[in-house]
């Protein structure tokens, strides 16, 4: 799996660097001239990504949270501990020593989305849940699993972040991943975190 995220994030730099080289230089409504916003050390490094994690980081991390990370998200720390902010999304992947539980991080948000409820069945339906790809619709989202998601990234400012979902486990082992936030209204939901970053590059870091 690490050489698969080694080449999806190769081209996800390379993406940002050439959209970054595109805006440069047109004009603002204002008739200024919009300025780069990457250095150019990082144009010449081709890569936006960290020195990947050790084991010890990574084991440390899942001791401290008490849980043990989905294979894709333990293989892409281990090539990238953490993703800088690049203006893709304004998002900041966390690494393995900030990674933490979305209650812990962003009470306040969770108040805002949590029902207020004490049944104990599924607030979505799981015919209408367990949709993926471009069928699904954002609104169907059980927000009761907010209170146990592990936030992996930083809030875009624009009202979005990336969560793993501990609740939803495949065989394979892998989390289900989402892209949530008020301004969608809801989660894009994927079946791991591969899967998901697979999108932010095909769209370039902006998806949906």
């Amino acid at each position: 799996m690490s050489i698969y995220w080694q080449s999806l994030l190769e081209e996800f730099s390379l993406k940002l660097i050439e959209y970054d080289i595109k805006q440069s230089g047109k004009l603002r409504a204002d008739g200024s001239a919009i300025q780069p916003k990457l250095n150019n050390e990082l144009r010449k490094s081709n890569w936006f990504g960290y020195v990947g994690a050790t084991e010890e980081q990574i084991s440390n991390a899942e001791t401290r949270l008490s849980v043990k990370f989905p294979p894709s998200y333990r293989e892409f720390l281990k090539v990238s501990n953490g993703w800088r902010n690049a203006d893709w999304t304004e998002l900041k992947l966390w690494s393995t020593e900030e990674v933490d539980w979305f209650a812990t991080k962003n009470p306040n948000w969770i108040n805002g989305w949590f029902p207020d409820y004490t049944e104990t069945r599924p607030t979505v339906v799981d015919d209408l849940y367990f949709v993926y790809g471009k069928e699904q619709d954002c609104i169907n989202l059980r927000t009761e699993y907010l209170q146990n998601a592990l936030e992996i990234s930083s809030d875009s400012g624009d009202g979005d972040i990336f969560l793993l979902i501990p609740d939803v486990i495949f065989n394979d082992g892998e989390w289900e991943a989402w892209h949530f936030g008020s301004k969608l209204p809801g989660a894009y939901r994927y079946r791991s975190f591969y899967e998901l970053m697979q999108r932010v590059v095909e769209q370039g870091g902006f998806i949906y």
